[in-house]
C-alpha cells in the first residue's frame, strides 16, 4: 500500500473523506496502522461556516469565526472558545488530533475575499484575543490548534488556491498588522504557512518557498518554533512539478510539506522528492503531542445550550 511504503509523518482528512462518524473512526485507525504509529498527526479543516469538512446531518454545523467575531467584547471571546471546544469534541470523538484553526489573518480593504468572514476580526489585537480563545477551547478538548495562515493572508489581492499574491506592503506595515496576530500566539504548537510575497521581506519567493520569510520572519522575529507546515502544495500560487515544491518548501524550513487533493501520481512525487524529518523537525513533532493532553470533562448539552444563548443574544 503506498501509505506503508511512503511512511508520511501523518494525514489530512476532507469532506470526500468524511461519510458518517463510524466511517471516519475507522479510516483514522487504518491510516494509523498503515504507519505504524497511533500517534501519527491527523489533521483537518474544521473552522465552522464554508470550510468545514465535517457537516450535518452526522456533524452540527458552526457559525463562520467572523460572526462569532461581531458579537464584541467577552461575549465573542467566550463564544470562540465554546465552539472551538465543541469543535474538539466532535474530533476527538473521530481520532482527529489536529485542527486546522484558527485563522489569525487581518482581512484589508480590497483583498480577496478568501479569507472573508473566515478571520475573527478586521484588527490584530482583536484577531490575536479571538484567535488565542479558539486555541484555547481546542487545547482543552484534546486537539492541537494550526494558526494560519502565517506570517498573513490578510493583504491578498487574489486567492491563492489560483494564482501567485504579491503583497507590497512595508515590513513597518507589516509588522503592525499581518505579523502582529501571528508573533502573539507564537506559542502555539502548529503553523500554517502562506503562499504569499512579501515584497518586503523576498521579492521572488512565497512565504512557504522562502528562507527569508521562515528564517528571518516566521522563526526569528516572531519566535515560532513549533511545527511549521506548508499550505496545501497543490495550490496554483506555486509554480513547477509538484515534487520540487514539496523538496523547496522542506529545504526552506517547513518541516512538513502538505499535499492535499488526492491525485495518485502528484502523491507518489512529493513522496518520492521528500527527505525524511530533520531532528529539529522530529523535536516540534513530538513536542506538540505532548502538549495535547487528554479532554477536559465536557456537558455537551449544557455547552451547546450556552452557546445557543450567546448566539441568540441572550444575558451574558
Amino acid at each position: 500500500m503506498f501509505f506503508r511504503e511512503a511512511n508520511p509523518a501523518g494525514f489530512i482528512l476532507f469532506k470526500r473523506n468524511c461519510e458518517g462518524p463510524d466511517q471516519v473512526r475507522a479510516l483514522v485507525r487504518e491510516l494509523r496502522a498503515t504507519v505504524g504509529r497511533a500517534e501519527a498527526p491527523v489533521l483537518i479543516d474544521q473552522e465552522g461556516g464554508r470550510v468545514a469538512r465535517l457537516q450535518p446531518p452526522h456533524w452540527r454545523a458552526y457559525p463562520a469565526p467572523a460572526a462569532l467575531g461581531a458579537l464584541g467584547g467577552a461575549r465573542a471571546r467566550e463564544a470562540v472558545r465554546l465552539v472551538a471546544r465543541l469543535i474538539a469534541d466532535d474530533l476527538a470523538d473521530l481520532g482527529i488530533t489536529v485542527d486546522c484553526l484558527p485563522v489569525l489573518d487581518v482581512p484589508q480593504p480590497g483583498a480577496d475575499p478568501v479569507i472573508g468572514d473566515r478571520a475573527y476580526a478586521g484588527d490584530p489585537a482583536g484577531a490575536a484575543r479571538l484567535g488565542r480563545a479558539a486555541c484555547e477551547g481546542l487545547l482543552e478538548g484534546g486537539v492541537l490548534p494550526v494558526i494560519k495562515h502565517i506570517p498573513g493572508h490578510g493583504r491578498a489581492k487574489v486567492d491563492s488556491h489560483h494564482a501567485l499574491p504579491r503583497v507590497t506592503a512595508t515590513r513597518a506595515e507589516l509588522d503592525a498588522t499581518d505579523f502582529a496576530p501571528f508573533r502573539a500566539l507564537a506559542d502555539m504548537p502548529w503553523a500554517m504557512t502562506a503562499h504569499i510575497v512579501y515584497t518586503a521581506v523576498d521579492a521572488d519567493a512565497p512565504a512557504t518557498l522562502s528562507p527569508l520569510v521562515i528564517r528571518d520572519i516566521i522563526r526569528a522575529s516572531m519566535g515560532f518554533d513549533g511545527v511549521l507546515v506548508s499550505d496545501d502544495l497543490s495550490m496554483n500560487a506555486l509554480g513547477g512539478p509538484i515534487g520540487a515544491r514539496a523538496s523547496r518548501a522542506l529545504a526552506s524550513g517547513c518541516d512538513l510539506a502538505l499535499h492535499c487533493n488526492g491525485d495518485p501520481a502528484e502523491m507518489a512525487a512529493v513522496a518520492g522528492a521528500v527527505v525524511p524529518l530533520t531532528p529539529d523537525a522530529r523535536r516540534r513533532l513530538d513536542r506538540a503531542e505532548a502538549r495535547r493532553g487528554a479532554p477536559a470533562a465536557l456537558d455537551r448539552g449544557a455547552a451547546e445550550a450556552r452557546l445557543e444563548a450567546l448566539l441568540g443574544g441572550a444575558a451574558a
